[in-house]
Formats: structure tokens, sequence, C-alpha cells
């Protein structure tokens, strides 16, 4: 068994033959071992917060592909009932958060977060995985951010518009500030017990910070982004930490100043374009949008070469724009893996 260690040196600036690659969801529905345990196990929260089921999901993909990163499998609201906000995820309708979080009273009674007594399993699952990949790959925990945190429990489910949200911070900034600011501290907490417990590399995803102007990112997801990097800097300064926004192409010179050590692309800037925007010494991942692993495998195998060329062979992680689709074939997802690692 070979130490691989290929996205530590990759986030370093390293040279390499070949980036290191991993997909965004790897473990998930477009995987019949996935479908076929969840036929068993219905429910997500019963498969993310069962240790056992949760590290068995995400060595799935680790055993069909050899990804040089195995994340942890999980969802970015599984701390949430830690202070006191509940959550389901309905297959067919994803987060539900009932009440949402809309008053002053709820954020003041929210509790601190314990990440031993809210989320045990999320640690013994590190430890599954650390057992089992055996440093045959990077192993990855990730979190969410706090602005895609608040835009969840005060929408109370997903949004296309987050015109709830967006009417708190017009007219009642200081209460969504209080809510911010006691997310952050979660958030920083978690990500250091994910990495005491053994992720060697953690992705903050801000999902929906994409969907607000330059402005009032830099008003409301910004700040607590830094102050995350911050805090968890200041006791783990040599673990990577990668941010990832979906819709990030306008605000990409933005995200450096979070302190993150990768920026993630989405799928809508082309690599090249945010190469030259971002300068070289900034290291990236992605960008390969989803919808091109529904193409035949031989424009697959293009697409993924493009990017890479583009790239460059310093400080860039192989990845996907956005999370791989459910419908996605499995075997295009292994064209994908093989046509990165073939060049090593």
């Amino acid at each position: 068994m070979s130490h691989n260690d290929r996205i530590l040196r990759a986030v370093r600036g390293e040279t390499l033959d070949r980036p290191p690659v991993w997909m965004m969801r790897q473990a998930g529905r477009y995987m019949a071992a996935y479908r076929a345990l969840r036929e068993k196990y219905p429910t997500f929260r019963e498969r993310s917060e069962n240790a056992e089921l949760a590290a068995e999901i995400s060595l799935q993909p680790f055993r069909a592909f050899a990804p040089d990163g195995v994340i942890l499998f999980s969802d970015i609201l599984t701390p949430l009932p830690g202070i006191g906000i509940e959550f389901d995820i309905i297959e067919s309708r994803g987060p539900i958060i009932d009440p949402p979080i809309r008053s002053r009273e709820q954020v003041d009674g929210l509790k601190p977060f314990d990440p031993h007594s809210a989320v045990p399993f999320v640690g013994q699952t590190l430890a599954i995985l650390q057992r089992e990949v055996q440093q045959q790959a990077t192993i990855l925990g990730f979190v969410g951010a706090p602005w895609t945190l608040a835009a969840y429990a005060i929408e109370g489910k997903s949004s296309k518009d987050y015109t709830v949200i967006k009417t708190m911070a017009y007219h009642e900034p200081e209460l969504l500030a209080a809510f911010l600011h006691k997310l952050t501290e979660m958030v920083a907490h978690y990500v250091c017990h994910q990495i005491e417990c053994g992720a060697q590399v953690v992705q903050l995803f801000d999902s929906w910070a994409g969907q607000m102007s330059p402005s009032d990112y830099e008003r409301w997801a910004l700040p607590y982004e830094q102050l995350i990097v911050e805090k968890v800097k200041a006791v783990y300064p040599e673990v990577p930490l990668i941010l990832y926004i979906s819709g990030s192409a306008g605000i990409l010179t933005r995200m450096v100043r979070s302190g993150v050590d990768v920026i993630s692309l989405d799928w809508t800037v082309t690599m090249a374009e945010a190469r030259n925007l971002l300068g070289p010494d900034v290291a990236v991942q992605g960008n390969l949008d989803p919808g091109v692993l529904f193409a035949p495998p031989s424009v697959i195998r293009d697409r993924t070469l493009e990017v890479i060329a583009q790239a460059g062979s310093q400080g860039h992680i192989m990845n996907l724009g956005h999370g791989i689709l459910a419908t996605t074939p499995e075997t295009h997802a292994r064209v994908f893996f093989e046509t990165v690692q073939g060049l090593g």
C-alpha cells in the first residue's frame, strides 16, 4: 500500500505529474451500491448519523474509483441540532427546518455547540475512515458556512430567491448578524473537531453566497468565512481549508480574502480565466461541469483534459464544478477518474 498525499502536495504548490482528483458528492445516489444501501436504510439521517453506515458510504467510491480524496459522508446541516435547530431531509424535497429561525428569542435561545455530545458519530466515522483508508488517500471533512446555514434555517427549506433571509438582512440586520455570529462559533468549533478526529483537509461550503451581490457578500458572508479561517488557523495552521461557492464567478477575488488555502471553482468560469484572475499563487479546485458526465466517454476525456491543461501542473485539485448528479451513469464517473489517473 502506497502513501498518497497528492492533495496536500497540490495545496502546497508542488509540481505534480497529474493533479489529485476527487468528486463533490462522490458518495451518493449515482452509485448502485449506495442505492442498495438506501433501500435498507431509507432516511438520510439514519445513514449519515450511524458511523458504520456513514463510513461504508464514504468508502464506496474509494473502493470503486481510488480517488485521491475520501470525503466524510454527512450533510452541512448535521451540527445544527447541537445548538437547538432540528431538521429533516425529505428525499424528494430536501432539507426542512420547522420552525424556521425568525426571532430574537430563537437566536438568543440557541445552545453552545459541544461536538462530542452533538455529533459523536462524526468522530467515529472519521476514525473508521482512517483505519480503512490507511493513508492511500487524503481524508476530507466538510462544513457549511454561516450564510448558507442561515439561509436554510431562516427560509426553513431550500429556496430559489432567498427573499426571507434577504428581507431580514435589510430590515433586521442586527438579528441576522447575531445569528451569523452564533453559527460562526459553531462552525469553527466543528471544523476543529473534524481535524482532531482525523480530517486532513476541510472544505467550507458557502453554497448560496453566490446568490448575493458582491457588496452583500462582503457584508454577510465574507466576514464570517474570515472569522472561521482565523479561528481554525490559530489552532491548526497547517491544515488546508477549501472554500466552495456556487455561482461564484463574480466574487472570486473576494473569496481569496477569506484566507482559505484553495478556491473551489464552479463551472461558470473557465479554468484559464479563473487562473488569470486569481494569479498563479492561489491553489484552485475544479471545475468540470457535472453535465459533461452525460456526454460520450471521448467528450468526457477531452473536456477533463482541457481543464487540467488550463490549470497547469501546480496548485490544482481536479474536481467537478458542483456535485455529481444523481442520474449520472456510474461508468461515466469511472471515465472521469481514469482520465485523470492515467496522466500519472
